[in-house]
C-alpha cells in the first residue's frame, strides 16, 4: 500500500506514526492485500449473496406491556436535571 495512503488513514484515525512505522505498515498491508487478491479469481457466478456465513433464526419475543417509571422516579437519582429532563454536560 502506498505510504501516502497509510499516512492519510493514520491522520484520519488521529494516530501518530513515525516514518519507520509508516514504512512497516505499508509493507504489512501490501502482504495482507496480496493474500486477499486470490479472492478475485473465485467464481461466484451462481452463488447467492449471504449476509451471514451461518444460517440463523431470529430469537424474538412478543411485546408485552409493563409498568414504567414516572418522570419523577426516573429523575430521582439524577445529579443534574432541568425542567423535568436529565441535564448533561455542555458540548
Amino acid at each position: 500500500m502506498e505510504k501516502e495512503k497509510v499516512r492519510k488513514v493514520s491522520d484520519n484515525a488521529r494516530i501518530d506514526l513515525t516514518d519507520d512505522e509508516v514504512e512497516d505498515l505499508s509493507e504489512d498491508l501490501d502482504t495482507v492485500l496480496e493474500k486477499f487478491s486470490v479472492l478475485q479469481d473465485v467464481d461466484v457466478e451462481d452463488v447467492d449473496p449471504a449476509f451471514h456465513p451461518v444460517e440463523m433464526e431470529e430469537e424474538t419475543r412478543e411485546d408485552r406491556k409493563s409498568s414504567t417509571l414516572t418522570q419523577e422516579e426516573a429523575l430521582s437519582n439524577a445529579d443534574n436535571t432541568e425542567q423535568g429532563y436529565f441535564k448533561g454536560p455542555s458540548a
